[in-house]
């Protein structure tokens, strides 16, 4: 059972947890792009990686394996603090107040 007992402490409480999608695109298109777009910055920082190591390929000499193997971290976490990131969504009471605000202005 909750421990808020009237519907003003739930709504109140409502407003302050509850998000809502405040990007400006269709929302079934936020739901498709926002997994494209960590999948492509995943697969950048891969092939970053992959592309640093080829230089190691076969037997070669430790000092230009270690160089590789140092190039490839340093460029996936370059690849990684430049990826992508999902802006947070709002705040219900938020939301509502500016689309309140919206609402009184336009008469």
């Amino acid at each position: 059972m909750s421990k808020t007992k009237n519907p003003q402490e739930k709504k109140r409480l409502s407003y302050e947890h509850d998000r809502r999608n405040t990007y400006g695109e269709n929302q079934k298109s936020s739901r498709k792009n926002i997994p494209r777009s960590k999948q492509l910055s995943h697969q950048d920082e891969r092939r970053s990686v992959r592309q640093s190591l080829i230089a190691a390929r076969g037997n070669v000499v430790d000092e230009i394996a270690d160089e590789a193997h140092s190039d490839a971290l340093r460029k996936g976490r370059m690849k990684k603090l430049k990826a992508f990131r999902k802006s947070p969504d709002s705040p219900l009471g938020e939301v509502v107040k500016r689309r309140l605000g919206k609402r009184t202005k336009g008469k």
